[in-house]
């Protein structure tokens, strides 16, 4: 890794500054995405662009089902292809990471969060790990791929693919265009997705389910509440319904990369909004709560598991069986996804992560990634990226780029080995 940091540390290190001075929320990936498709240029990459398309995201079950809650107007996904020796007779690997982030309190950071501040070899901006970082790694991996090719006598045939996509952080709008319809002339055959995972090799990640659930009441005043029905104490059971389905489902639902977590597969309500005045009784209550799903589940039948025991609520009350609430998506949903640990493109990170002394063990994340579209495609992907998800949508989100030179280094190693080379 001394070896990538002498060859690349100076040019991964402005370039990563250079991403990270654009303002990449709110469907503004843009600019970003002309500069990124310029540096491809810049360094001999065959170059691609992409935009989804709203109807066809709207028939994925991952989005809303009316185009126009998809925002993808002006918001293209750009890739820079490598190829070495005869590239039709070796593998493809897509190597990905989104170029979006999340929007940033300007309050609650110590600094403007989309101009970088170096202190040493850590930086602090958003994005520096979700994942501006990782994405950084990705391309630096290519370019030096495509020298070591060139170069030595590595004998290599097959292409690597550098993906930066938008709206991941919207439920995969380029990633979930480029798995339903391949703009490339060519197939994929695994992928590997720089997500923030502390170098660490993530073959499984959790999905998710949005809901939101709205209760109905009667209003009254205050100073004669019996008269009224509060939406509160329904809520209640509701809630503490749904904290019983967790709690039977962290026994019933098992998976061997989630054990060590303390609630593998957690119920949050976020969002509560109830009544209108404070001198009235409440009639009227909306939640939002996010469902967790396991790997080897789908999300249709764990929110099947939720509506059955809202309904078993609903019948055991008058009022509620008289004034059923109602219990709809809304927002993005997230289908959980996993790969064979002994597929080549998982031995290929951790043969890689091996050589350098890291932990290669495969271990499953809590959060969902755009893992999800390419497997649902059946191209096999793996996570690998620096920095940490403690970092992720958290103000001052920064990361020691000598992590995003190692990251860069064993990608740049597993793809290789994926293209047949032996180290």
């Amino acid at each position: 890794m001394h070896e990538f940091g002498d060859r690349w540390g100076e040019d991964l290190r402005e370039f990563f500054d250079g991403l990270l001075r654009f303002d990449t929320t709110d469907g503004g990936e843009a600019p970003a995405m002309a500069w990124l498709r310029e540096q491809f240029d810049g360094f001999g990459f065959e170059t691609y662009e992409w935009t989804a398309d709203a109807a066809a995201l709207a028939e994925h079950p991952s989005f809303p089902d009316d185009p126009a809650e998809i925002e993808v107007a002006d918001r293209p996904s750009v890739a820079g292809v490598v190829e070495f020796g005869d590239a039709d007779a070796g593998p493809t690997l897509v190597l990905n990471g989104h170029v979006d982030v999340v929007p940033a309190t300007r309050s609650a950071w110590s600094s403007d969060p989309f101009e970088p501040v170096w202190d040493g070899d850590r930086v602090t901006a958003r994005g520096a790990a979700d994942m501006k970082g990782g994405l950084t790694a990705c391309v630096f991996a290519a370019r030096h791929l495509a020298e070591m090719a060139t170069e030595s006598d590595w004998d290599l045939n097959g292409r690597v693919v550098v993906e930066g996509v938008a709206g991941e952080e919207e439920g995969g709008i380029g990633a979930a265009a480029a798995a339903m319809d391949n703009p490339y002339p060519f197939d994929r055959d695994a992928a590997i997705i720089g997500e923030p995972t502390e170098l660490g090799v993530v073959t499984a990640v959790e999905g998710s389910v949005m809901k939101r659930l709205r209760i109905e009441g009667r209003s009254a005043h205050a100073a004669t509440r019996w008269r009224g029905e509060s939406v509160l104490p329904h809520f209640e059971r509701i809630r503490h319904a749904f904290e019983a389905l967790e709690a039977e489902r962290e026994e019933r639902v098992t998976h061997p990369l989630y054990e060590d977590y303390p609630v593998k597969w957690p119920v949050c309500f976020g969002t509560v909004d109830a009544g209108n005045w404070a001198s009235a009784v409440p009639d009227e209550l909306v939640a939002e709560v996010r469902i967790g799903v396991a790997p080897g589940e789908t999300v249709a039948s764990v929110e099947a598991e939720f509506q059955a025991r809202l309904d078993e609520v609903v019948a055991e009350s008058e009022w509620l069986s008289e004034h059923p609430p109602s219990f709809e998506r809304f927002s993005i949903q997230f289908e959980p996804a996993s790969v064979d640990r002994d597929d080549p493109v998982v031995g290929a990170i951790r043969a890689a992560a091996d050589e350098v002394g890291l932990d290669s063990e495969p271990y499953g994340g809590t959060f969902g990634a755009d893992s999800r579209h390419y497997q649902h495609a059946g191209i096999p992907t793996v996570l690998f990226g620096p920095g940490s998800i403690d970092q992720a949508h958290f103000p001052d989100e920064s990361i020691d780029v000598r992590e995003v030179e190692t990251a860069a280094g064993v990608i740049a190693d597993a793809a290789a080995r994926f293209c047949g080379h032996s180290s």
